[in-house]
């Protein structure tokens, strides 16, 4: 069973499905932990949206609260962290370097013109990840 799980989240309809589909996961296994991951993409359009740190914050808050929610809702163990990059690459590395068994996120995220010129986060992490993932339509 899966024990460790990495939900990325970008507060979009596609990341709160599969933060129900990580739920279902984890509770397989009552020792599982859902870790909800926020990449914060350190892009020009990023800081100028959010020059002062303050409003940054909120916003990633934000983003993040309805999944860490429904998971606390479920009484599911979780962790939330923030990390900064590009989403694709930097979810694959986390993934990678911490040994998870499970990479659970959206097949779509917020910016869909974003997604057509770089390809979509979710399958660069399904093409680079060493463990599972599970893409949720």
């Amino acid at each position: 069973m899966f024990t460790k799980i990495l939900l990325a989240t970008d507060g979009s309809e596609h990341a709160l499905r599969a933060t129900t589909k990580a739920i279902e996961v984890a509770q397989c296994n009552p020792d599982s932990v859902i870790h909800i991951v926020l990449v914060v993409d350190d892009s020009k359009s990023e800081v100028l949206n959010n020059w002062n740190g303050l409003g940054a914050e909120e916003h990633r808050r934000e983003r993040v609260l309805p999944s860490e929610e429904k998971v606390k809702e479920a009484g599911v163990q979780y962790e939330v962290e923030y990390l900064h990059g590009e989403p694709g690459p930097t979810i694959v590395k986390h993934a990678n370097q911490n040994e998870f068994d499970i990479v659970v996120l959206g097949s779509r995220g917020r910016n869909r013109l974003q997604e057509l010129v770089l390809g979509s986060v979710s399958h660069k992490v399904a093409k680079r990840s060493k463990c599972a993932v599970l893409i949720i339509k």
